[in-house]
């Protein structure tokens, strides 16, 4: 039998962080349900990862540095529309592939304002700071125009809300959208 290294491991939990909190949340997903994932004590999970903050917050890590990755690749060497059309087609196929990325994002920003609310704003900086990231990206790829930055994210995350809520692509509520940004079906 092959072992891994910690290393290994510890991607291994990774994954297995989005996959359960992307599905229960942060409040409802259990750190024995991770380590269930993975195929590991909790005790090691914890040898790992100080606590279960710190896993949602390295799951969190992960989806939005997949997601800026995505858009660095699609738009390198584009511009202005073409840069635009590429990454949101890009993106497109990121949440239509792997769904656990869209459901992690959701369960990011539900965590971060429940943090918030409670008083917690370092949970949120770490959640910040990887968006932050890839707005800085996308801006740049749009040539530092503002308000195409703005324009685009808002598109993304009016996109996030329709496919979470499950509206079919050919739904009317779709009608502002250019073809290239409804999801495909099936």
């Amino acid at each position: 039998m092959v072992r891994m290294s910690a290393e290994e491991r510890r991607e291994s939990v990774i994954r297995a962080a989005v996959a359960e909190f992307a599905r229960g949340g942060y409040h409802g997903t259990s750190t024995e349900a991770i380590a269930r994932r993975v195929g590991v004590s909790q005790p090691y999970l914890f040898r790992l990862f100080p606590n279960k903050q710190a896993m949602f917050l390295a799951a969190a890590e992960r989806c939005l540095a997949d997601t800026t990755r995505v858009m660095t690749e699609a738009s390198e060497g584009l511009e202005g529309e073409a840069a635009l059309h590429a990454m949101g087609n890009a993106y497109q196929r990121l949440i239509a592939d792997d769904p656990q990325k869209l459901l992690m994002q959701m369960q990011m920003y539900v965590a971060v304002a429940t943090a918030e609310a409670a008083g917690d704003h370092e949970f949120g900086d770490t959640v910040r700071a990887g968006w932050q990231t890839l707005w800085d990206t996308v801006h740049l790829a749009l040539g530092a125009d503002v308000d195409e930055t703005t324009t685009f994210l808002a598109y993304g995350m009016l996109i996030n809300t329709l496919v979470s809520l499950g509206f079919p692509s050919g739904h009317r509520i779709w009608s502002g959208f250019h073809d290239e940004a409804r999801p495909s079906e099936g």
